[in-house]
């Protein structure tokens, strides 16, 4: 037996919806995709079209999923992220929009040039795998403390066919240093997006008391990983500017630049080693 898409794709919308998930009728579309190789363009060419029983029974599974708010690249088991494809579970954050104008910052300094760069917890590794995309001749190595995390970076690493080398230490000397570290207050936690708080892992979201924990440890460390002159990249939280740049300074870098994302929040601070 088959079922018509419009009278699906309503039926689950609804429910999404009933159930509080934001953009209830986009997570459906995407769901149709996936499992049943469905696309919304395709849908209009033919609004008769028809899912069959087995699909449509896999993307109710999902539904129930995404009622219970776990993400939906998380049942999909993939994101896109700067047009590469990487695979994403409990062990890694979701590759975030906010993070791209971090990757592009990197990029455009990082260019041609035959420079080493070092991505600190680096998660899936979607900020080391772009940049090896990107820059042919960058040598890139990215470091987490989660064994888990390294390995979903590896098979990200493999699946977008790059050239990163992963170590759970931070080795030899770079010319750039990139992190996206955890950065949300603790107390704050709680009151994240339950998708987040509860199915992002902890410890890529706990900066401690103040957000700053990890700002102040990695300024201090990768001065002895930074050749002279080498240049430190961090994703902040909108209102981190100031603070991270006060770490910057009383650990010595100079010339210190804050970049804004696209809904003109503070996004990027970057510095040069003293």
């Amino acid at each position: 037996m088959e079922i018509l898409v419009r009278d699906f794709v309503k039926e689950n919308t609804d429910k999404l919806d009933a159930a509080g998930i934001s953009d209830a009728s986009v997570d459906i579309w995407l769901l149709l995709e996936h499992f049943a190789d469905i696309k919304k363009s395709e849908y209009f060419a033919n609004q008769d079209m028809q899912i069959s029983k087995v699909d449509a029974e896999q993307i109710e599974e999902a539904v129930e999923k995404r009622i219970d708010h776990i993400p939906l690249q998380h049942i999909i088991g993939e994101t896109e992220f700067m047009g590469l494809t990487f695979k994403v579970n409990e062990n890694v954050l979701i590759p975030r929009f906010d993070t791209e104008i971090l990757v592009d910052e990197v990029v455009k300094y990082v260019g041609d040039d035959f420079l080493k760069v070092l991505d600190m917890c680096t998660g899936s590794g979607c900020i080391a795998i772009t940049i090896s995309d990107m820059c042919d001749n960058a040598t890139v190595t990215a470091s987490d403390v989660s064994k888990d995390a390294l390995d979903v970076a590896k098979e990200n690493n493999t699946l977008n066919q790059t050239d990163v080398t992963f170590v759970e230490s931070d080795l030899g000397k770079f010319d750039v240093i990139v992190s996206n570290p955890p950065y949300i207050r603790t107390e704050e936690i709680e009151n994240l997006e339950e998708e987040v708080k509860m199915h992002d892992p902890h410890l890529a979201l706990d900066g401690g008391e103040s957000g700053l924990d990890f700002y102040q440890v990695i300024t201090k460390e990768a001065k002895d990983y930074l050749n002279e002159n080498g240049l430190i990249f961090f994703e902040i939280g909108f209102d981190q500017a100031e603070e991270v740049s006060n770490i910057l300074k009383e650990n010595g870098y100079k010339d210190i630049v804050v970049k804004k994302d696209l809904a003109m929040n503070d996004r990027v601070v970057y510095a040069k080693k003293g």
